[in-house]
């Protein structure tokens, strides 16, 4: 099921109480939403010449992929986290939230690749432990990845922004509405599901809101132009067995 075309069209500030409350809905049932307009292309611009300020200093193909955007990119937090995201934050996932992760993708043609339908599985920490309710430790720069149980995984919301306009050309996400509600799948599960799937188009300056587990993939980019996304998450607990974020940033 599709978000309702009227919230694709309007921007966030001019919002009424019962727009905002079927994207709400939408994204509880079908675990994911889109809001366009979001940011403004001047905003936009200042975010990118965060983005562009900092590559001077990378390798061009590191800057495809980049995590701790907020150490990686200075100045970027308080673009990112304007009034508008803030008012997005609160009002959809609520006060209590702050930010756990920070990414940024890109997925033009000189670095392009294919994912296949996964869930978001893996958090970001500070520290490790033996606790069996962690598994799949993985290392990743000077933090660790990991997967926390479920119900952690159940109150992370994602905010991805759109620094381009993102269509099925370019890389849009493919996602299976309602697959967050069914916990952890293996990948014998996917062969029905995935006939429901749906193309998430959204435009320049526009937000995608999803829950980390729904079932998503990205194609390939055919065109030639960038399809640039900062990935945001936000959660609202602490960790189990003295285990710290990595990322935490708050939010109010």
């Amino acid at each position: 099921m599709s978000i309702p075309r009227r919230l694709n069209t309007c921007n966030f500030e001019a919002m009424q109480p019962i727009e905002l409350d079927a994207c709400k809905q939408a994204l509880d049932k079908n675990g994911f939403a889109v809001i366009n307009a979001v940011f403004t292309d001047h905003e936009i611009m200042g975010i990118t010449d965060c983005i562009k300020m900092a590559g001077k200093n990378r390798r061009p193909k590191d800057v495809f992929a980049v995590r701790k955007i907020f150490t990686a990119f200075p100045g970027i937090k308080e673009k990112l986290l304007n009034n508008s995201i803030k008012s997005i934050v609160h009002s959809f996932f609520g006060s209590d939230y702050f930010l756990v992760k920070g990414l940024y993708f890109n997925k033009p043609s000189l670095s392009n690749w294919f994912v296949a339908y996964h869930q978001d599985l893996s958090i970001a920490v500070s520290n490790k432990t033996d606790a069996a309710v962690y598994k799949c430790w993985t290392v990743k720069g000077d933090s660790f990845g990991v997967q926390p149980p479920v119900g952690i995984l159940e109150k992370i919301y994602t905010i991805r922004i759109h620094l381009d306009d993102c269509t099925p050309a370019n890389g849009a996400l493919h996602v299976i509405p309602g697959s967050h509600t069914q916990g952890i799948y293996e990948a014998a599960d996917l062969t029905e599901i995935k006939k429901t799937e749906v193309i998430c188009g959204v435009p320049k300056g526009g937000i995608m809101l999803m829950r980390p587990l729904l079932l998503h993939a990205s194609h390939k980019s055919v065109s030639s132009g960038d399809r640039r996304v900062l990935h945001l998450e936000f959660c609202n607990t602490g960790l189990p067995e003295n285990i710290q974020w990595a990322e935490k940033e708050l939010i109010f």
